[in-house]
């Protein structure tokens, strides 16, 4: 096994704070949705718009999970940095082992949430479809 250094968690800290950043945005974008889809709903509530509820709650559920997910996988490299700085290199190389496989947990969730994402837009398209309206392919 290749041994450790202090660069080698590093690296992930940039990669991970810049996922970690791209799901806040879509949590955000989320909070923008619901509230839009609360109002409409209220103003004229019909199936496809209760699916698409029942979608976002399923989305929100797996962001948080990413977040979390991603959350921990940062921490985990900065507890194998501090292994790294106070000599204990075997336990580093495990606790960068846990990091990474959190991280991949994370990075799974978020394809199947990006998967379920797809068929909130399907929702809507089958709505439209179903008023009549064209679609442009």
């Amino acid at each position: 096994m290749e041994e450790l250094t202090l660069t080698t968690p590093s690296i992930l800290f940039s990669a991970i704070s810049l996922i970690m950043l791209a799901y806040t945005n879509r949590f955000l974008a989320y909070a923008t949705v619901v509230r839009s889809l609360k109002i409409e709903h209220e103003s004229n509530p019909t199936i496809i718009i209760r699916l698409q509820i029942e979608n976002l709650r399923r989305r929100l559920n797996l962001t948080r999970s990413m977040q979390v997910f991603g959350v921990m996988s940062l921490l985990f490299c900065v507890v194998c940095t501090f292994f790294i700085y106070v000599g204990w290199k075997l336990l580093a190389a495990y606790i960068f082992g846990i990091s990474l496989l959190l991280l991949v947990v994370s990075l799974a969730l978020s394809v199947k949430e990006l998967l379920i994402s797809v068929k909130a837009l399907e929702y809507r398209l089958e709505w439209v479809k179903k008023e009549g309206l064209k679609v442009d392919d």
